[in-house]
């Protein structure tokens, strides 16, 4: 089922959504090569609990930290560790924020350092696609017409769309419904209605969609081992059109 929420109801989650955001414009500055990802976390997790909101990832589901950092051909769901940064990576950072009862969700990528000019133009299209999506978040539409933006943007620039690995409504909970890929048809799937919230989360590869799962159970990569970028929001459909809490 899925949850609308009132105009009140969008106002009271835009303070967990803007902790996130304000967790990414401090964020930025710090990162670069010789930082590690676990000094990255750390100074995400404290900024967090500075803010006043409460940090969700780590324990969800045995998950052991409080970001999700991927580096390079990691998908998503990346683990934090000691190991640093080097020039020339590409780094995507998932922050989840609760805050009065109310859940905000985003995904930012960055480059770190000098990236290759393949790797440009992927975080270029990848921003596109999210930003293409987020246009046609329209009371009336239809979920395809979000998803179809999507990876026609994708495909048209020689990339792929991540299909195994969904995005999701989110309210008072992390995961509501409707949850989605980001590939599909014009016209077609559920119908969007003012006060729906969900994420718009596109993760778009170099070569293949497909992925693997390490080991441990959470690290996402990409099968072929080549690059994937990821930018994500939390919007909210309205009767002004769409309404990006995560905005920085």
């Amino acid at each position: 089922m899925i949850i609308l929420k009132s105009p009140r109801e969008i106002e009271e989650m835009k303070p967990a959504s803007q902790i996130v955001a304000d967790c990414y414009r401090e964020v930025a500055k710090l990162i670069g090569p010789g930082i590690t990802t676990r000094e990255i976390n750390d100074f995400v997790a404290r900024h967090i609990t500075k803010l006043g909101g409460k940090q969700f990832t780590k324990g969800y589901n045995g998950f052991p930290a409080e970001t999700c950092i991927s580096v390079n051909d990691v998908v998503a769901h990346g683990i934090p560790s000691n190991q640093a940064l080097m020039d020339g990576d590409l780094l995507k950072l998932d922050i989840v924020v609760e805050y009065g009862g109310w859940f905000g969700d985003s995904c930012w990528c960055y480059a770190v350092g000098n990236i290759r000019p393949e790797a440009q133009k992927l975080m270029k299209v990848t921003k596109e696609c999210l930003d293409l999506g987020i246009a046609r978040a329209l009371p009336g539409g239809r979920l395809g017409d979000i998803t179809s933006a999507i990876q026609q943007h994708a495909e048209s620039n020689g990339f792929s769309v991540v299909r195994d690995l969904l995005a999701h409504g989110i309210g008072r909970s992390l995961h509501e419904e409707p949850s989605y890929e980001h590939i599909g048809v014009a016209g077609k799937g559920i119908r969007l209605k003012e006060g729906m919230v969900f994420t718009i989360e596109p993760m778009i590869n170099q070569g293949t969609f497909r992925i693997t799962i390490d080991d441990d159970q959470w690290t996402a990569r990409t099968a072929d081992g080549k690059l994937s970028a990821q930018y994500e929001h939390t919007i909210a459909v309205t009767s002004d059109g769409p309404l990006i809490l995560t905005a920085q």
